[in-house]
């Protein structure tokens, strides 16, 4: 590529006609293969700062970097002196690069090597110059050790406090602090210098509180020096009284200070002057005394103060100027005021400049025979004086070059030749500094290059502008001229216009501009030449783009994108929506020509933008798409449904083991589809069977399906909402996958004998979807488990082999490995098997029993070795039954049972055994083939155990007087039995009275119960005991009367009260009553104890021996809490009510006694027992007619009662109930005991036409309706 550059002097316009005619310069590509082929002087390319301070600490590295073909070499002067860097061994070199490094690990003193360093850089070509870097190391000197004396002044008077830090390089950073650490408060009174001073305008009695110490920061060590501090002591001429001076409107003339007007305390006198240099911040100052402390303010003499440079600082007492130019000179002045008066100070502000330049001299490339020239133009303050050199020497002294002209600051080159290549050095320098340049020129003779590749393709959209490139290069700057398909003619004008940088621009590409366009470069030393290929596309248009739209939701709008575009180019159609890029989900189907919306959904409203984009071109349209909502109530006044099936099924995107699968939803039916199952049907293996391939949520309506090789593929989808499932749709039409090996093999391999001779090994089969293709079968491969044992195969076709004639229980290694006929599957993996199992030798020895409990025994024996076990050890086997029992003439069950001990063994328990019982044992182990010999017969007894509950406990009402309850013994006594006990007590609703204990004889089954109340009911909790303790209980309660209402507060006068807690516990029985009253009105408790009854009902648990009668018929056994309540009494007996009914009672019972000895007169169904003292045998048929006897001996036996086998007495069961005394069928019992049915005085017609004559009714019956 070819820039261009015109350098004109400014010596006047006789100079510039003169070298006007100078060619162009030529500048060098940014090729790196160009730039490594062509000769090139040094050129610095990095260098460290002129001013150099470096950290004592740390070693110095001192840079110096350049480039250049060939690679420069580098070396040093210090203090204008040839610096020997190999006689140092501090000192070395960079590799490949001038850097400096002095290593201080081993010793030595920075402060040796201070002083001013300069780099050269040289190669065939010439030497370029560093700046000259004056290193300097960093010093931070302790304070001078000093004494202050205390300073004393008047309230009032102005005060400086001097700093004077030592002098650090670089400065130190000065701030004031007291001995204590603390910030000195600063204000417009109070302030800082410049200098480091402390100022006072005014100094205050409470200055004098604390003292003040200067304190000194330097940057590099990050130490802080701090100055002795100063004691203030102030005189004052009032005593102070904070409460007066903030109650005083003048704060001096409460404390009786004069009041004076401003002085300058720095700087001195009316007027100074201050100079600074070109480019830096200046920094005005002011700082003034007075009573009050004066205000400051800052003027310019004839004019503003710079705009935009110009901020105010430390209370208005400085102005800085940043960036300060030759018009900010002039006269400042800064002027102190108080209510006293103002004074001024006038600062002269001159600006001085070190060189900077104007043109920097730049490298120059000329061929052979050309002229150019080097400028270095700099201005200053004074102004900078300018001295060439020429690789490092001054060009005085060089050698004569007649083709070199100086003319001041600009060096004219003419008619150059080879070997004529330098650096020159331009330094421009004043007495505030100076500058250095390198820059140089090469002499090249280079032929015509092309840049760009030879043949390029360009392809333009037709009518738009383009560009065809040409980048070139040459010494001498070679001339480019276009030509078009081999034509002569040079393209420049009209539609085409040639830029010198080789490129060729139309303003407008046209059909017939396309086609070979030709750069060709020329020099005098040759030429090169290109190739660029234009071709013009048609524009890509949307001719039909998407549409504002209104939809209701649910429903499937669509979005057109119609196209038009140069079909040789590929064509890009993307979405966005509210102009983010679109996601395209499941839901929506982009097509050719649009966007398809399923399910549309409040979410989908928004900006649909349409952009069609080639490579060259794009283009866009947008719509908005406004989805309407159906109302939640009207949505729930709709129908729901099933949703309809889906339809449209296409398949598209196939490949070898996927393919898209897409439908078009049916209705939802006014219930939102949740899913969608896919399934699929092959006609090989299972046809007309479809299976579930995946399932997908409702807002999906397209899907990638994953596919197995050598399947005849149908697809059908079935959507499902919340009211179920539609009817799946019409099938899809069928994809065969072309066939494959397969990629798995079978899996739960196994091998197992079924006789102690064989081993049958099994597997599970590959399905369809794994087969993969055509006769699949399987490679049965099997081996001891011996590495150096040989491989049997055989291959099959069913999910099993058998192998005959294999010793009894041994290891094999088997694999199993499926086929087709396009391949085998990957090596299968090995499984372990074993060979059939024969019954074991050998018997457990050595058993012994230690009996834990009553219904537990622990077991020990010895293990059998493990050669007699011919297979898998599963389990040790105890073998137990009941031989008898320790009560005499009980029948026990001999059944067989056993108790697993899995694994290898030697201890266990067996459990659930029944108490007090003889029991043999026998043991066994047991492989997979089953039990082993048995063990030698042991026998051992359990001890005695808790008994279970009475078989039945029976409650019969004769009167209101008296409740009999009769009882018989428990199942499983497991022990001698010592007695039984009874609790019960009266509730009545809600109501719970106190409970009452009773214990019997183990002989006695009977009991009758006194009422003390004839209207509450009792609840009786019977259980049998052994010397062990008491069994399990049987709950049972009193029936309930005809005309029975729980009685509340309101009805009986008195308020409810509350008795306390019946907790049923697994403790002993104790012969206490806790009774705890509670008013609702002050929820008082009180608790008081008896020794006659006991409140807690002892619930053992269940052993093992136990049956489930207690369970069933007691489920008050169980662990509880139960809310007792009570009522005040009263004597029932001064009652009038209850004086009435008893007369009632007994007229009725004189009538019925009448009516019954007239009808046994006549021969009725009512005899009168001879013997009052003989119960009702449950056996006599009169019951049935209501007849009965009253005894009021209850705990006699029974003539024919019968004599238990542990020789209590055992009566005969009785079925005498409540039922008997009902006048109808009906009558049945709740599941606690207590009766329910109605109690009536009519009987059946059935019933009724058996009698002889009319009934009487039954005086239980009348005495129950009557109460």
């Amino acid at each position: 590529m070819v820039m261009q550059r015109h350098h004109l002097t400014c010596a006047g316009i006789a100079f510039a006609l003169y070298l006007h005619h100078l060619v162009s310069t030529i500048e060098v590509p940014l090729d790196s293969n160009i730039q490594s082929e062509l000769p090139q002087p040094p050129t610095i390319t990095k260098q460290s700062v002129k001013d150099y301070i470096v950290d004592p600490r740390d070693n110095i590295f001192i840079e110096c970097e350049a480039k250049g073909n060939p690679v420069p070499t580098f070396s040093w002067t210090r203090n204008g002196k040839f610096f020997n860097v190999a006689k140092d061994p501090k000192v070395s070199m960079r590799r490949r690069s001038g850097t400096l490094v002095i290593d201080f690990h081993s010793g030595g003193r920075p402060e040796d090597y201070e002083g001013e360093y300069q780099c050269f850089a040289r190669n065939d070509y010439g030497t370029a110059l560093s700046s000259k870097i004056h290193l300097q190391v960093s010093k931070s000197p302790l304070w001078p050790k000093e004494k202050v004396d205390v300073i004393e002044v008047d309230e009032g008077a102005p005060l400086s406090l001097q700093c004077n830090p030592p002098p650090g390089l670089p400065s130190p950073v000065i701030f004031w602090m007291s001995s204590s650490m603390e910030p000195i408060h600063q204000d417009k009174r109070v302030s800082q210098g410049q200098n480091g001073d402390l100022y006072f305008s005014n100094v205050m009695l409470q200055d004098a509180q604390t003292d003040y110490s200067c304190n000194a920061r330097f940057h590099f060590t990050h130490t802080i020096q701090q100055k002795n501090p100063y004691t203030l002591k102030v005189k004052t001429k009032k005593p102070h009284n904070e409460t007066s001076l903030r109650n005083h409107t003048d704060m001096y003339s409460a404390r009786g200070i004069t009041e004076t007007t401003p002085s300058f305390m720095y700087p001195y006198g009316t007027s100074s002057s201050q100079m600074v240099l070109r480019g830096v911040d200046l920094l005005l100052e002011c700082i003034a005394s007075g009573v009050p402390a004066p205000d400051i303010m800052w003027y310019k003499k004839g004019g503003e103060l710079p705009a935009g440079k110009t901020k105010l600082e430390n209370f208005n007492k400085a102005l800085r100027i940043s960036n300060v130019s030759e018009e900010d000179s002039g006269e400042y002045f800064c002027l102190a005021s108080n209510k006293m008066g103002s004074i001024r100070h006038t600062i002269s502000v001159r600006v001085k400049a070190a060189p900077y330049w104007l043109d920097e001299p730049q490298n120059l490339i000329l061929a052979p025979g050309e002229d150019g020239r080097l400028v270095c133009r700099a201005n200053g303050n004074p102004k900078p004086a300018i001295q060439w050199l020429v690789n490092g020497e001054p060009i005085e002294a060089s050698p004569p070059n007649p083709s070199r002209e100086v003319a001041g600051d600009t060096i004219v080159f003419r008619d150059t030749q080879i070997g004529s290549s330098a650096v020159y050095q331009c330094n421009a320098s004043n007495e505030h500094g100076y500058l250095l340049a390198n820059a140089f020129v090469s002499v090249l003779d280079v032929p015509p290059r092309i840049l760009g590749p030879r043949n390029q393709l360009i392809k333009v959209i037709q009518n738009n502008r383009t560009r065809l490139d040409c980048p070139f290069f040459g010494s001498p700057i070679p001339t480019l001229r276009w030509f078009k398909n081999g034509q002569g003619n040079t393209l420049d004008g009209g539609n085409y216009k040639a830029h010198e940088n080789g490129s060729l621009e139309m303003n407008m590409a046209r059909k017939e501009d396309q086609g070979i366009y030709t750069c060709v470069a020329t020099n005098i030393l040759g030429k090169a030449e290109a190739q660029v290929r234009l071709e013009v596309k048609d524009p890509t248009r949307i001719v039909r783009g998407p549409e504002d739209q209104v939809v209701k939701r649910g429903s499937m709008p669509r979005l057109h994108c119609r196209i038009k575009h140069d079909p040789t180019l590929k064509l890009t159609v993307t979405w966005l929506k509210d102009d983010a890029p679109l996601y395209i989900g499941n839901r929506m189907k982009k097509e050719d020509d649009g966007l398809t919306i399923y399910g549309v959904a409040e979410k989908d409203q928004g900006d649909y933008t349409c952009i069609a984009s080639t490579e060259l071109d794009k283009d866009s349209a947008k719509a908005y798409l406004t989805v309407l909502a159906i109302p939640a109530n009207r949505l729930r006044e709709l129908p729901k449904e099933r949703p309809d099936r889906p339809r449209d099924l296409e398949l598209t995107d196939l490949a070898e083991r996927s393919v898209r699968l897409t439908w078009i939803p049916g209705d939802d039916n006014n219930s939102p589809i949740t899913d969608y199952i896919v399934q699929f049907e092959e006609d090989r293996f299972q046809p007309g069977m479809w299976h579930n391939h995946s399932r997908y949520p409702g807002s999906v309506n397209s899907a990638v399906l994953s596919l197995s090789p050598y399947v005849n593929y149908q697809f059908r989808v079935i959507a499902v909402n919340d009211v179920g499932s539609s009817l799946p749709s019409v099938p899809s039409e069928r994809y065969q996958t072309n066939g494959a090996r397969p990629e798995i093999n079978p899996t739960g391999v196994q091998g197992a004998g079924t006789q102690k001779n064989n081993m049958e090994i099994t597997w599970t089969p590959l399905n369809a979807t794994q087969a993969y293709g055509p006769n699949l079968r399987y490679i049965v491969r099997w081996r001891r488990r011996d590495p150096r044992g040989s491989w049997y195969n055989e291959t099959v076709k069913t999910p099993r082999h058998v192998v005959w004639n294999t010793p009894i229980y041994v290891p094999y290694e088997i694999k199993v490995q499926a086929e087709n006929d396009f391949g085998r599957a990957p090596e299968p993996d090995t499984v372990i098997g074993y060979s059939g199992e024969d019954y074991p030798k050998a018997a457990p020895t050595d058993v012994r029993i230690r009996v834990l409990n009553s219904t537990a025994v622990a077991l020990t024996w010895t293990r059998v070795h493990l050669d007699t076990i011919q297979g898998q050890l599963k389990e040790y086997r105890a073998y137990f039954w009941r031989d008898s029992s320790l009560l005499k003439n009980l029948w026990v069950s001999k059944k067989r049972q056993y108790v697993s001990f899995p694994g290898d063994r030697n201890r266990g328990i067996v459990s659930r055994l029944f108490p007090y019982s003889n029991y043999k044992l026998e043991m066994v182990v047991t492989n997979g083939r089953g039990d082993g010999p048995r063990s030698e017969v042991k026998e051992f007894p359990t001890p005695e155990g808790v008994p279970s509950s009475p078989r039945y406990l029976r409650i019969r009402q004769p009167n209101l007087e008296s409740i009999n309850l009769e009882w018989d013994h428990p199942e499983h006594p497991n022990g001698i039995l010592t007695g039984y006990n009874l609790r019960y007590q009266a509730f009545n609703g809600s109501k719970t009275g106190r409970t009452l204990v009773e214990n019997f004889s183990p002989n006695q089954t009977r009991f009758t119960l006194q009422r003390t109340d004839p209207i509450s009911r009792y609840r009786f909790f019977l259980r049998a005991r052994t010397q062990v303790g008491e069994g399990e209980t049987i709950v049972e309660e009193s029936p309930a009367l005809l005309n029975e209402a729980t009685p509340t507060p309101a009805a009986t006068g008195l308020p409810p009260t509350t008795i306390g807690l019946t907790s049923t516990t697994t403790t002993p029985t104790t012969t206490t009553t806790d009774t705890t009253t509670t008013t609702t009105d002050t929820t008082t408790t009180t608790t008081t104890t008896t020794t006659t009854t006991t409140a807690a009902t002892t619930l053992p648990a269940t052993t093992a021996a136990s049956t489930t009668t207690a369970t069933e018929r007691a489920p008050a056994a169980t662990t509880k809490q139960e809310l007792a309540y009570t009522k005040n009494h009263v004597d029932i007996a001064t009652q009038g009510w209850f004086i009435g009914l008893m007369c009632a009672i007994a007229l009725l019972v004189l009538i019925l006694l009448i009516v019954c000895f007239i009808k046994r007169s006549r021969g009725g169904k009512y005899p009168v027992r001879d013997n009052k003292d003989e119960h009702l045998n449950p056996e006599d048929k009169n019951v049935e007619d209501g007849s009965f006897d009253y005894s009021d001996e209850d705990n006699k036996p029974l003539p024919n009662s019968q004599t238990s086998l542990d020789g209590t007495i055992k009566q005969q069961e009785s079925d005498d109930s409540l039922v008997d005394y009902g006048e109808g069928g009906e009558g049945q019992f709740n599941e606690d005991g207590s009766f329910i049915g109605q109690y009536t005085v009519k009987k059946d017609k059935e019933e009724t036409e058996g009698n002889e004559s009319s009934e009487a009714t039954s005086p239980v019956n009348a005495i129950y309706s009557l109460a």
